[in-house]
């Protein structure tokens, strides 16, 4: 007689097994399928995908977006080419001639040779050590003036100097010693340039007769724009900008070849951004004139 094993016996059906597992995992595709349609219909479907996904408590209320969705998407946004030319505008940010802004090659090319910028040339200490010294000389003008012996300058006072204290003297030397090679004659006095918050300086080319081929000048307390423009050619056009502390080497090609000009504060624009212009001291080293020759 044959024995019939109960459903509790320790043998069980190796078909019956395969079976039952593919039922549970049916049913927990069906579970998980509802669970999810229901979550996209919500209000806060993103919210609670993300943290289902992430395995967290989704009865908080925290914003998090779908992780295949949106956050994979965010790191591929930037094509290659994209990146390379962010890349290349940081470096030039960064770069000794941020300072410039010119679209002519050719006069890049000059600027970058005969036009040079040196921000945080001095430091603030330093800044307010030669504000001080020439402060007192300047305010002996009472007013500023508004007809400049070649019309070239409005809003000003001006003053030159040689006898400079203990402190500034080590300044100025160095401005000579970079602006200058060795041996090359000097003007002994220095020019100091008080410009007004409302002046400006037009378009002019300095007289070869009182300087040299080389200008070098402090620039103190505001920011202001240089723009420089060919002689002959007037698309030829450079923007040059000049920071507090900062010393500017105009020299040859620039200094006989371009004009330069201060803009007036309404003009002031850098980069299509605008330039908030105060009153702005210049301390200005020159070199001699080369000899009149006579035939």
């Amino acid at each position: 007689m044959s024995q019939r094993h109960s459903g509790h016996s320790g043998l069980t059906c190796p078909v019956f097994t395969s079976i039952s597992a593919i039922l549970k995992v049916c049913e927990l595709l069906k579970r998980h399928t509802m669970l999810l349609r229901t979550l996209f219909r919500s209000k806060h479907a993103q919210e609670h995908c993300a943290m289902f996904f992430s395995g967290r408590n989704c009865s908080k209320s925290v914003f998090c977006p779908p992780p295949i969705v949106t956050f994979t998407r965010q790191q591929t946004t930037q094509t290659p080419d994209k990146a390379e030319l962010q890349h290349l505008k940081n470096e030039l940010s960064d770069s000794k001639f941020s300072y410039l802004h010119c679209h002519v090659p050719e006069v890049v090319e000059v600027c970058q040779r005969d036009m040079l910028v040196y921000e945080n040339f001095i430091t603030e200490e330093e800044e307010q050590m030669l504000y001080k010294e020439v402060e007192p000389k300047l305010k002996r003008h009472i007013r500023y003036e508004y007809d400049h012996w070649d019309d070239a300058i409005h809003g000003y006072r001006e003053i030159e100097r040689s006898d400079w204290s203990e402190q500034s003297q080590p300044i100025l030397r160095r401005v000579r010693r970079l602006a200058f090679p060795t041996g090359v004659p000097q003007l002994h006095l220095v020019h100091v340039l008080d410009l007004a918050k409302d002046g400006w300086i037009k378009p002019h080319i300095d007289s070869i007769k009182f300087a040299g081929n080389t200008i070098a000048g402090l620039s103190l307390l505001s920011p202001c724009v240089m723009r420089l423009v060919h002689n002959d050619n007037k698309a030829w056009i450079a923007d040059v900008l000049l920071k507090p502390r900062s010393l500017y080497i105009m020299r040859d090609s620039m200094r006989y070849d371009y004009t330069h000009e201060i803009l007036k504060t309404e003009e002031s624009k850098f980069r299509r951004e605008e330039v908030s212009r105060d009153r702005r001291i210049s301390v200005i080293c020159r070199n001699e004139p080369a000899e009149q020759t006579t035939d």
